[in-house]
């Protein structure tokens, strides 16, 4: 790692804690997972700041401090099988990696996972499994799982996520619709209310886009 490099990467870690990221390993696993391998090409020079990055279908990249407070409420931990919902660029599926056994992670959009397949192909992380499908419906194939997060609001836990998760489990999901949400760790079948949240909702199917028409 370059000199430039070094300073930028405590540049975001300092960042990071600035923003109220302040657990041990989720601090980490940010660390060690670079946010430049997993953004778009010609966005890769904003990849190290706290901003959400613009994917295609209208869907983003969320802010690192963002995924710093999921990962902290999730709390995954070596021996664990975590679903992701909304794979999104793939980074945040990386970071729990660096902490968790296995991750699967569901995406809508096929050609997004077919991107997150290959950017963790090239990463090296043989535990990070992706696959196109609804989210909603989760991934019944690699269940039960330890620990479920779902990247967009729901007005109310889909089912069949709460029948995948292992009993003890955690799963995170910011709830609510588009103009209220709260982050919301389950457990043992109680809610802990986290804070506010701003997700886009999750869609329910796979990704259809107009211009394919």
């Amino acid at each position: 790692m370059s000199d430039d490099d070094l300073a930028r990467l405590m540049r975001f870690v300092l960042e990071m804690r600035q923003a109220g990221v302040t657990d041990a390993r989720a601090l980490s696993a940010l660390e060690k997972t670079p946010r430049t391998y997993f953004a778009p090409d010609h966005l890769e020079g904003l990849a190290m700041d706290d901003i959400p990055l613009p994917l295609a279908h209208a869907q983003t990249m969320t802010k690192p401090s963002v995924i710093g407070r999921v990962l902290t409420a999730l709390a995954p931990q070596a021996d664990d099988n975590v679903l992701e919902v909304g794979s999104g660029s793939g980074f945040q599926a990386a970071a729990i990696a660096s902490l968790a056994r296995k991750v699967v992670t569901v995406e809508r959009w096929r050609d997004l996972a077919t991107e997150v397949r290959g950017r963790i192909g090239r990463a090296r992380l043989f535990h990070v499994f992706a696959h196109a499908g609804d989210g909603f419906e989760g991934w019944t194939d690699d269940a039960p799982y330890d620990r479920i997060v779902i990247n967009a609001a729901v007005e109310d836990i889909p089912l069949p996520l709460l029948d995948q998760l292992n009993a003890g489990g955690v799963l995170i999901a910011p709830v609510g619709d588009e103009q209220a949400q709260r982050l919301i760790r389950y457990r043992n079948g109680e809610r802990e209310d986290l804070g506010p949240a701003k997700f886009q909702l999750l869609a329910r199917g796979p990704g259809e886009d107009p211009a394919a028409d």
